[in-house]
């Protein structure tokens, strides 16, 4: 399980907000994120705030959860009243482990609170054995447009190293199945620099995803947190740490075979076709307000940033007594909005106006090849293909 939550301002039990913080809530967009923390087994690279049924020892219902989780948005409905709510992602955990029917409550429930927009983008993280083609047409009709499928490999030896439980074809004919069920947009996830991971392995993943037709991928490398069995494992000598140019060389190798299928970069980590794009990630990503629900979820509103407690008993204590589940906030200055909105927008396709950061840095970002020189003449910052495997020293530099 992740690590324990930052101290801060207390919440009010009533979870009220500061009248400067609600004055324009959604003026730039507003989305809702919900956490369903439950598991079948644990990932030994997961340090997310999620739990097996052993780990819960019985002490928090799934068969509960959703009616937990309205009963957190009627407290919000209390707080703010955001206009209409323009995308929804469920996250997790594994959310449909929770029956179509109670993810389609939750959903109905948003809707009945603060009424979705016209077109809203509604959003299911899934692994692809927690899915069938039934359970897919019920999300559908439940009014779920989107959804992200954790495919991670293609390769059976990654897979095992990962500890996924799904067989390698199993993401890809998930896939289908949603397309099939009506599902508007698939995401597939990758995870690249797997220790044993090969070359021709990525290849064969990136092979997989371009077949199954999808019209988003997000690609990632392996990231080894402190506390996983995996940093474990790797600690006693077990596997190989990751390497930085073999993540590198991975990058460049989906860039290349995505691109070629039509998928084009939008965010570092993400490639879409025109239209695919994740909206909710780009509310995140420019600075709009969301609320998220369920425990050790993060929100932000007006500046004001606040987190739940972890753990699902806990957060359904809370809930239970009429108390908000906030564990502590923080109120953000301008210049930690600032340094924030720098650090997001400079990952993205679009990138950032220059007079918006360090012109010195950008300059030196410029000269080493890392930037768009027709976007900076326009005065723009945006990541060449090089600079995007470099963002974090640019983000250093421009901040």
């Amino acid at each position: 399980m992740a690590g324990a939550l930052p101290d801060g301002e207390p919440v009010p039990d009533d979870g009220s907000l500061p009248d400067e913080a609600t004055r324009e809530v959604g003026k730039d967009g507003f989305a809702v994120y919900v956490h369903v923390p439950f598991c079948a087994s644990r990932c030994g690279y997961c340090d997310f705030n999620t739990y097996t049924a052993s780990e819960l020892g019985g002490g928090a219902s799934r068969e509960e959860y959703a009616d937990t989780v309205l009963a957190e948005l009627a407290l919000a409905a209390r707080v703010i009243e955001p206009g209409r709510v323009d995308t929804v992602f469920v996250g997790g955990g594994t959310p449909t482990l929770l029956p179509a029917g109670d993810l389609a409550r939750i959903l109905e429930g948003i809707d009945r609170t603060w009424g979705l927009a016209p077109g809203a983008e509604v959003t299911t993280e899934a692994n692809p054995e927690s899915v069938d083609p039934a359970y897919l047409r019920e999300l559908r009709r439940g009014g779920f447009t989107r959804i992200s499928l954790g495919m991670q490999s293609a390769a059976e030896n990654v897979l095992r190293v990962l500890d996924r439980r799904h067989t390698a074809g199993r993401a890809p004919r998930a896939a289908a199945e949603a397309r099939e069920a009506g599902f508007e947009h698939v995401n597939l996830d990758l995870i690249y620099g797997t220790p044993g991971e090969s070359p021709e392995d990525f290849a064969a993943s990136l092979d997989a995803v371009i077949g199954a037709g999808v019209d988003h991928v997000s690609a990632y490398a392996l990231i080894v947190e402190d506390g996983t069995r995996m940093a474990g494992r790797m600690r006693r000598g077990e596997l190989p740490y990751p390497s930085d140019d073999v993540a590198a060389d991975r990058y460049l190798a989906a860039e290349a075979a995505l691109s070629q299928a039509g998928l084009t970069w939008y965010e570092v980590s993400n490639w879409a076709q025109p239209g695919g794009e994740c909206r909710h990630n780009l509310l995140y990503w420019t600075g709009a307000d969301w609320w998220g629900l369920g425990p050790g979820a993060h929100s932000h509103v007006g500046g004001v940033r606040w987190w739940n407690v972890k753990h699902p008993v806990t957060y359904a204590k809370r809930l239970a007594a009429g108390t908000s589940p906030g564990h502590a906030r923080e109120t953000l200055s301008g210049d930690d909005r600032h340094m924030e909105d720098v650090m997001l927008r400079v990952r993205l396709r679009e990138g950032i106006p220059l007079d918006r950061v360090d012109a010195t840095g950008a300059a030196r970002a410029m000269a080493d090849g890392l930037l768009e020189p027709g976007a900076y003449d326009d005065g723009r910052l945006v990541l060449t293909l090089r600079g995007r495997l470099l963002a974090d020293a640019v983000i250093r530099d421009v901040v």
